[in-house]
């Protein structure tokens, strides 16, 4: 497990490898941050799963697993231009209030911190938790990431000088993006199908961005998987996802719809 200490420079870690949150964001006073415009998370460091004992260390040099990874790292560069690429751009953005909404036309309702504040709160809080549930494996493998290898562009050109000394393995955009689809398909099941499959098409954004590899996202799912567990035996989350049932169901209630283009995002996720 991480100490309190380790804890606290990998937050730093991921706020910059995450993109986090803005410096300037406003925080609840309750929930004091670690640093600016990261919340605190619901678990405390050495709750928090460990993904050295988790995942397997990545694929090696010349194995089949790394020929798999240059595959999809190959059958990326098509998409370079394309509705696709732009939507995976879209994807790569983790600061609030941009991040949740990416989930917005998989649930059918907005997610915002004027409709749903509850639900906004705890997408927040949990992204923290599952971030730093990566760095164990990040810090110990600091595996290449796939831009560095094949010198092709990337979507986000202005995070490539901080994204090539960031580990890449597990991805972490990929447990925030699975971890939040769990949470979101039981707030509301009846969506579950297209807030999952939405969770997946939010992993393979990074393979489409070229800074993962395949086995970055499939592992990434490993840890927003396990952080989502260890998060139902924590108390103050299980409370906070009971009241962001009940927030949500009433905003559906009212008829409230996403203010993204779903029908542009759902064409580009066909890609």
């Amino acid at each position: 497990m991480l100490d309190h200490a380790r804890v606290r420079l990998v937050a730093v870690a991921l706020v910059g490898a995450l993109a986090a949150f803005s410096a300037s964001a406003q925080q609840p006073s309750a929930l004091p941050a670690s640093i600016p415009g990261l919340l605190k998370g619901y678990l405390s460091p050495d709750a928090l799963p460990d993904s050295l004992a988790l995942l397997p260390p990545p694929p090696a040099a010349r194995s089949a697993e790394f020929a798999l990874d240059e595959a999809v790292a190959r059958a990326s560069v098509p998409q370079r231009g394309t509705p696709r690429w732009t939507q995976a751009t879209l994807d790569a953005d983790l600061s609030f209030p941009n991040a949740p909404a990416a989930f917005s036309c998989a649930l059918d309702a907005p997610i915002t911190e004027e409709r749903t504040p509850k639900l906004y709160l705890l997408l927040r809080r949990t992204l923290t938790d599952v971030g730093l549930s990566t760095y164990g494996a990040k810090e110990r493998y600091q595996r290449g990431r796939p831009f560095v290898a094949n010198r092709e562009p990337i979507c986000t050109p202005g995070e490539q000088p901080m994204l090539a000394t960031d580990g890449s393995y597990p991805s972490g955009h990929t447990a925030v993006g699975w971890a939040w689809a769990l949470i979101l398909a039981e707030l509301a099941p009846e969506r579950a199908d297209a807030i999952l499959a939405r969770g997946l098409a939010y992993g393979e954004s990074r393979n489409v961005c070229n800074v993962h590899w395949h086995s970055d996202v499939v592992e990434g799912r490993v840890m927003g998987a396990s952080t989502v567990a260890r998060l139902h035996a924590d108390a103050a989350f299980r409370a906070d996802l009971d009241a962001a049932k009940s927030e949500l169901a009433a905003v559906r209630a009212q008829g409230a719809k996403p203010s993204r283009d779903c029908a542009a995002e759902a064409a580009a996720l066909t890609k």
